[in-house]
């Protein structure tokens, strides 16, 4: 059965994406799919989907630390705060993906949640959680959608509320990186894992 979870280096079974370098097995294991709460972590992994959409989540990933400096670890007040020349830094830092369409809205969604009352992103994020007992496990990478119901109602009240950047693909791996949705595969050592 091919997709299915395949043995890393300390023999356990993982999902085989994870599997292409240690940055990967290290963010498998002790990140994706883990609950992630609070307005200013969900913001930045609200934007660095939005950053990865297009590109690899390991060039995203090896930059962490980068967009971490570049964007006042996303703490959603003090990027609102930034002005035209923290743009223009921004367009010049080597250390994140120098977009302008994913900067502007990286900052442009600051602004917008700047103006939320505290806890009201995390609890909008988390009121699209499916319920997890209703979900049988994935077996297989084909099992794993890339949409999901919740993921384009995510998207479109998210839209609708000025937060721009993020569709139904990227809300969906908004939900995978966040706990949201557990996708570890039914045999993977990281399955329900907290």
């Amino acid at each position: 059965m091919t997709g299915t979870a395949v043995a890393g280096p300390d023999g356990g079974l993982r999902c085989p994406w994870a599997l292409s370098t240690e940055d990967y097995v290290a963010y498998h294991d002790a990140e994706w799919g883990r609950p992630v709460h609070g307005d200013d972590a969900l913001y930045e992994r609200l934007c660095l989907e939005a950053f990865q959409s297009g590109l690899s989540w390991l060039t995203i990933l090896r930059r962490r630390d980068g967009f971490r400096a570049a964007f006042a670890d996303f703490k959603i007040a003090a990027v609102a705060a930034f002005t035209e020349e923290d743009a223009s830094r921004l367009l010049a830092d080597p250390g994140i993906i120098r977009n302008r369409a994913k900067i502007a809205a990286t900052l442009a969604n600051a602004k917008v949640l700047a103006q939320w009352q505290p806890g009201e992103l995390d609890t909008l994020i988390w009121s699209y959680a499916p319920d997890h007992a209703a979900r049988p496990a994935p077996r297989r990478i084909a099992d794993v959608p890339a949409v999901t119901a919740e993921s384009t109602a995510l998207a479109k009240e998210l839209k609708k509320r000025g937060v721009r950047f993020v569709g139904p693909t990227t809300a969906y791996a908004l939900m995978q990186a966040c706990g949201l949705v557990d996708d570890h595969l039914a045999d993977c050592v990281a399955r329900g894992g907290a």
